[in-house]
């Protein structure tokens, strides 16, 4: 009896199986439909759109930008003007405890300007030496060898003997070496 109870629970399974699995081969046959082409997204173009739109009116930008500054390029500076730059930077040595290094380095910028605007050799030699070769080589610095001879007489007297200078005698060292270079420079290119 057990047995027959047995076959009818493993008949009864079976069905069920049969029936489900009939339901899914069902399901399945009408899920099977052909392929179709690809959806179109809205608005898919709106993106790449918009970027390549400001990648075009920053290139515009960065072109007007360009054109408007190409002008404003910085000339270069005369021999002269950066003389005159150099003499400058030399303003906050004018104290009394800084008189020494004034000395030096203002005689430094009107050595090495006389070097590039004259092409004399200047800064190798002492004052004396420079201003004997003057009166023999270069007729621009003769005419102006008495004020030259001044200010590197004065400059050398700070430096080597150790003078302190008052912020007066300084203001007059730095006007007189201005003036040099103001009267010896070359005429400005238009």
């Amino acid at each position: 009896m057990k047995a027959i109870a047995c076959g009818r629970c493993a008949a009864r399974r079976c069905s069920w199986l049969a029936l489900s699995a009939g339901s899914a081969w069902a399901e399945s046959a009408e899920d099977i439909r052909d392929i179709r082409g690809p959806k179109a997204l809205p608005g898919s173009w709106v993106l790449p759109a918009v970027l390549a739109g400001a990648l075009v009116a920053a290139l515009c930008a960065y072109a007007v930008w360009r054109r408007r500054h190409r002008g404003t390029r910085p000339r270069d500076l005369t021999i002269s003007e950066q003389a005159l730059e150099r003499l400058e930077k030399t303003r906050p040595l004018m104290r009394p405890a800084t008189a020494r290094e004034f000395g030096i380095a203002a005689s430094e910028v009107i050595r090495n300007y006389i070097e590039e605007r004259f092409d004399v050799i200047a800064t190798q030699r002492t004052t004396e030496e420079f201003l004997q070769a003057l009166l023999n080589s270069n007729e621009a610095l003769a005419r102006h060898r008495a004020l030259l001879a001044e200010f590197l007489q004065q400059c050398d007297f700070v430096k080597f003997a150790g003078a302190s200078l008052a912020v007066a005698d300084m203001e007059s060292l730095l006007r007189s070496a201005r003036g040099f270079v103001l009267e010896t420079g070359e005429p400005p290119v238009a």
